[in-house]
């Protein structure tokens, strides 16, 4: 595999991690259409465990099955496929080496009453089972986000050790917040920010809003302003936070929508030079044939150029 100059470049910005780290970063960023562009699109499918199995994959009924996920991935050329233990343990003889896969170390489910996630993966079943990464899920904001915090750091120096990358999902929620806070664009660049201080190598945010939720955050904000209206600039603020974009950052794709708004917001991220997008219930939640035409033009957009 010879790695194209942008990955080289984006390796280089992990100074500390370890060559068994890089190569497995490396292989995400080499995979599928968009290998070597420094762009990626990767397919989760944790919503099982969040929202059950029926609000998941009833829409199509073929997503009940892991393979389903695997082979939408495949055929779609996307970068990774990530899931937790039991969906990956299900299609990891059939696809060993297929495609690069993240094991999701962390959970929750709807019938808790607390903004909290269980361990329900390991770094060992990760190796196990050939993934590149780990990813888990920190809540800022939550009651339990400093034992998350924790959680995670223990896990990411285990991963790292061993040669996985980390990827975080960063999902403020709890007291502080309402509903528009908790993707409001204030809220949306610091809880990035919280995720490369914690050691992410890929970070997962919502897509900001213009709202700015902090009442201490205001203040700054209008003395140096982000054009809030514009998308592609809220984008480009959370890259920012993102140590001035030398951390890879992708924005989930979030509940399901009409194409058009999907479409909207892959170009805004990709003209705020994001580096893609981790999208799953808008895709599995499709017949295969439309998932794929789906994925196929937000690949086309992120291969285009920027401007």
């Amino acid at each position: 595999m010879q790695l194209t100059p942008k990955v080289k470049e984006i390796l280089s910005w992990y100074e500390s991690d370890n060559p068994g780290t890089k190569a497995n970063l490396a292989r995400i960023l080499m995979q599928g259409k968009l290998g070597g562009t420094g762009r990626m699109v990767i397919l989760p499918v944790d919503q099982g465990f969040e929202h059950g199995p029926a609000r998941s994959f009833a829409p199509n009924p073929a997503a009940y099955d892991p393979r389903y996920h695997f082979e939408l991935a495949i055929e779609a050329g996307l970068n990774a496929y990530a899931a937790p233990l039991g969906m990956i343990e299900a299609g990891a003889a059939s696809f060993a080496g297929a495609i690069p896969t993240i094991l999701k170390v962390n959970s929750s489910n709807s019938l808790s009453t607390t903004k909290d996630q269980a361990v329900t993966g390991s770094v060992a079943d990760a190796l196990r089972l050939g993934c590149s990464a780990i990813g888990f899920t920190i809540y800022p904001s939550s009651e339990h986000q400093f034992e998350m915090m924790e959680e995670l750091r223990e896990l990411a120096e285990e991963a790292k050790a061993s040669g996985l990358a980390v990827v975080v999902w960063s999902y403020p929620r709890g007291p502080m917040l309402d509903k528009t806070g908790e993707t409001a664009l204030d809220i949306c660049a610091y809880a990035a920010h919280m995720a490369a201080l914690l050691g992410a190598h890929i970070i997962k945010v919502k897509p900001p809003t213009s709202a700015i939720s902090l009442e201490a955050a205001k203040k700054t904000y209008e003395k140096y302003p982000v054009d809030v209206n514009d998308p592609v600039a809220r984008i480009r603020h959370v890259v920012q936070a993102c140590f001035n974009g030398r951390r890879l950052v992708v924005f989930s794709g979030g509940e399901a929508k009409e194409t058009g708004g999907i479409m909207e917001e892959v170009k805004a991220i990709h003209a705020g030079g994001g580096n893609g997008s981790i999208i799953g219930r808008n895709t599995f939640q499709r017949p295969k044939a439309e998932a794929l035409k789906l994925l196929s033009d937000i690949i086309d957009i992120y291969k285009s150029p920027v401007g």
